[in-house]
């Protein structure tokens, strides 16, 4: 199982809840924020606005491609090392929201990562240094250190 923490809700599902979660004003500030970076061409100024709007942990010369997508509800539980790139369009959840519960757990990409384009990182999962994920993988566990895998459900290649 991932390191997420789990939060059980009664009544409607925990989505028709979502405001009871997390602030109106946050979630419109940080999608406001993340539509921006998305299309900004400057590497440096997507890291500065992760850092200073999202409070995400953002490493050096790490690079963030056209059209990332970090978790809009609660990007300060995503952590991202050195020397790392995030491929085109990928998608980084630290949340997810159920019928009876919502889930919160931490995202922690090492140094020196390349997650291909198109992918999906969920809730919970620690990326280790030097690995690899493939285009348009679904990363649903931990991924060891220096690892290759892809694949929707994802697997290790080699």
């Amino acid at each position: 199982m991932r390191n997420t923490k789990r939060y059980p809700v009664e009544g409607a599902n925990s989505l028709w809840q979502i405001y009871k979660t997390v602030s109106f004003w946050k979630v419109a500030k940080n999608f406001i924020v993340i539509q921006i970076a998305r299309y900004t061409p400057f590497l440096s100024v997507k890291n500065w606005l992760y850092r200073t709007f999202l409070r995400m942990k953002v490493g050096k010369q790490t690079a963030f491609a056209l059209m990332v997508f970090p978790d809009v509800m609660f990007p300060e539980m995503i952590s991202v090392g050195d020397n790392t790139i995030i491929g085109f369009n990928t998608t980084i959840l630290a949340h997810e929201y159920l019928i009876k519960e919502y889930r919160l757990g931490p995202v922690v990409i090492g140094n020196e990562v390349m997650i291909g384009a198109n992918s999906t990182i969920l809730p919970g999962v620690t990326i280790g240094d030097g690995a690899i994920v493939a285009a348009g993988s679904l990363v649903h566990k931990d991924v060891p250190k220096g690892a290759f895998v892809g694949g929707n459900p994802m697997q290790r290649i080699k």
